[in-house]
């Protein structure tokens, strides 16, 4: 594997003897009892590392954003239990453990969701589980395309860990780390995929908008390219396999709950490209409707899936209520048809209610976006004495001339009434999340304030 900010590369023997010298050092410190061991490392390579390590030692890792705040931290150690914290700079620092047995047997990753500012939820899996997901992810995209893989999302996300990092280590294929890349380095993309000769690569929408912004293409077009961890436009879809190159270009879905991917699907695959994910790449999908599941039609998506989680740390309640007849309810809603191809509308809890009638902040996004002087948008709904919610949004534009109120204008023209933003923002940026996903939910409360 290798750094590419820092040149460094490290080949198979040499991350063996990496791993076991670090693996030695972690057993000097764990107590007798299977802990957790969180990891909270900035350097890619080490970050791998330590996880194989924590695996060698026989104990279950929790990955972490490095850049996690100390009340966030707190908040890690006493939901997990963990009984080390391993840094960068080779820091190992015992705490003050948790010595309740294991909540989840067979535990051997817990990934931290997003909400770690209050009680967060570790997804919790198993090493059977994601070798299972791996060799379904090894099956749907080839050896051949994995050739020279490319990470630049964080390794604490399992788009980044198991879609990117671990599929590529697992296909025994070269694997090139660039975290968090920069602005500034964002224009020499395509050179350096070209300088890398790299065959695949998996990032997330705003990454893109960024991207086809500031830098020319690659000369050579890259074997085959995810998108995922956010709602596609077909028109971004379209312009991301332009500037590759290629039509293998796969809107994919997945979620931390099934060790990233369930399914993926090509643009072209179908007409309506909007939301289309394809089908399974193992297990079956369902939809839930008036509380039951179904083969086909809409409603919220349930699947069954290989790698999927063992269940929520120290939650039984919460993984009971995700859980269906052995089906994982998605909180996605979508479309599944009867060979099993799935389009995805929305997120259920994205709804905005309009004096009863429904509309997705998802599908209001993508409208926004369609604007031809709109670079992203962030939709949501804010309150409304008659009607309880309204649509707002902030959008972010490619042109210093684009003013709200012609924005709603156009909306009004090219949308039903329900969906027409009733505010909009134009802002220099959209608040992400660490993931770098749009955080809709802080978002919405700050506009919300900003507007009261």
């Amino acid at each position: 594997m290798t750094c590419v900010r820092s040149g460094r590369t490290v080949d198979r023997p040499a991350f063996g003897q990496l791993v076991d010298a670090r693996a030695t050092e972690i057993k000097k410190h764990i107590p007798p009892s299977p802990a957790r061991i969180v990891i909270a490392i900035n350097d890619p390579i080490d970050c791998l590392v330590s996880l194989f390590a924590v695996w060698q030692c026989g104990r279950c890792a929790v990955m972490v954003n490095p850049d996690i705040k100390d009340k966030e931290r707190g908040n890690v150690i006493a939901s997990t239990g963990a009984s080390l914290w391993l840094e960068d700079g080779h820091a190992v620092q015992p705490l003050a453990f948790d010595p309740r047995d294991d909540d989840i047997k067979n535990a051997a990753l817990i990934l931290m969701t997003s909400g770690t500012t209050g009680v967060p939820k570790g997804v919790t899996h198993s090493l059977a589980g994601l070798q299972a997901r791996l060799e379904e992810n090894l099956k749907a995209i080839g050896p051949a395309a994995l050739q020279r893989t490319l990470c630049t999302l964080p390794l604490f996300f399992g788009h980044g860990l198991i879609g990117n990092a671990l599929t590529a280590l697992y296909a025994g294929q070269h694997l090139f780390l660039w975290p968090k890349v920069q602005m500034n380095e964002l224009s020499s993309f395509g050179a350096t995929l070209d300088s890398n000769g790299i065959t695949f690569f998996s990032s997330v929408p705003s990454f893109w908008r960024m991207l086809l912004a500031v830098s020319f293409p690659p000369k050579a077009p890259m074997q085959r390219v995810h998108v995922g961890s956010a709602p596609l436009s077909a028109d971004l879809w379209r312009k991301i396999g332009e500037w590759c190159g290629t039509g293998n270009v796969f809107n994919t879905y997945g979620m931390t709950e099934t060790a990233n991917w369930i399914s993926g699907g090509a643009f072209g695959e179908t007409e309506s490209t909007d939301g289309y994910v394809g089908r399974p790449w193992g297990g079956e999908f369902r939809v839930l409707r008036d509380g039951h599941l179904h083969d086909t039609g809409e409603g919220e998506i349930a699947v069954k899936s290989p790698g999927q989680m063992l269940g929520f740390w120290r939650d039984a309640d919460k993984t009971r209520e995700t859980m269906m007849d052995g089906f994982l309810l998605t909180g996605d809603l979508g479309q599944l048809s009867a060979d099993q191809s799935l389009r995805l509308v929305g997120r259920s809890k994205n709804e905005i209610n309009i004096a009863g009638i429904k509309v997705l902040a998802e599908e209001v996004d993508m409208l926004l976006e369609s604007h031809p002087d709109v670079a992203e948008a962030c939709s949501f709904g804010i309150p409304d004495a008659v009607s309880g919610e309204r649509v707002a949004a902030i959008v972010r534009a490619r042109t210093p001339d684009l003013l709200a109120q012609d924005l709603i204008l156009w909306c009004r023209q090219n949308a039903r009434a329900d969906a027409v933003p009733s505010k909009i923002e134009i802002v220099d940026e959209i608040p992400k999340n660490d993931r770098g996903k749009i955080a809709r939910v802080d978002v919405k409360a700050r506009m919300i304030a900003k507007w009261s």
